[in-house]
């Protein structure tokens, strides 16, 4: 599937891993894909993003609020899983930081964290992106969202895989801490859905 990702596809797939070391993150959730679509400030799908209200910051502002930062480059094993569980975690009243924090306090720093081998090497299209190789690994949602760009390609009858199709990935998944932070920005979803076909069909022509 990899191969058909265009150069801007796959410099998104990249930077999502460069957002959540950034942020201290482990695994990479479909929040940090998200960010990484906004990084390029001149793609369509940045602009699209842009005009529909959201921006990296307020994306970034966001994730902290739901998330809270992570120990920054470390494989941490409460952080190392969806970040959308964090958040629901949080939701009612368990705060993975304050854990983390209180742990840290009595066994001191670094006291959750592995050496970043002790992670098994995954193969496939997500393998190079593991912890063993010096990478974060992908959670299920962000993976099921790059599966996803593939079958709305296929749906569209394009043989490449563009940002946009990331984007659309994320709104057909629906579920993951991304579209939670896009629909509290109140963005008009079937809107931006249309706006990304649109220049992928635009492309295509």
């Amino acid at each position: 599937m990899f191969e058909r990702f265009t150069t801007a596809a796959r410099e998104v797939v990249v930077r999502a891993q460069h957002e959540a070391r950034e942020l201290g993150q482990s695994p990479i959730g479909t929040q940090h894909v998200l960010l990484s679509l906004l990084a390029d400030r001149d793609s369509a799908t940045s602009r699209a993003l842009r005009e529909s209200g959201v921006d990296a910051r307020s994306v970034r502002a966001a994730i902290l609020r739901l998330v809270g930062r992570g120990p920054y480059g470390a494989v941490d094993p409460l952080a190392d899983r969806d970040a959308e569980d964090a958040a629901a975690l949080k939701a009612i009243g368990i705060d993975l930081e304050a854990v983390r924090r209180a742990i840290e306090e009595n066994f001191g720093p670094g006291a959750l964290c592995l050496p970043s081998d002790t992670t098994p090497r995954r193969k496939g299209l997500f393998g190079r992106f593991s912890a063993g190789s010096g990478h974060i690994p992908f959670s299920p949602r962000a993976k099921k969202v790059l599966e996803l760009a593939l079958r709305e390609a296929i749906r569209l009858k394009q043989n490449f895989i563009a940002p946009e199709h990331i984007l659309l990935g994320i709104l057909r998944e629906g579920n993951g801490l991304a579209c939670q932070i896009l629909v509290e920005a109140n963005v008009d979803l079937g809107k931006l859905r249309a706006d990304a076909t649109r220049s992928l069909k635009d492309q295509a022509a």
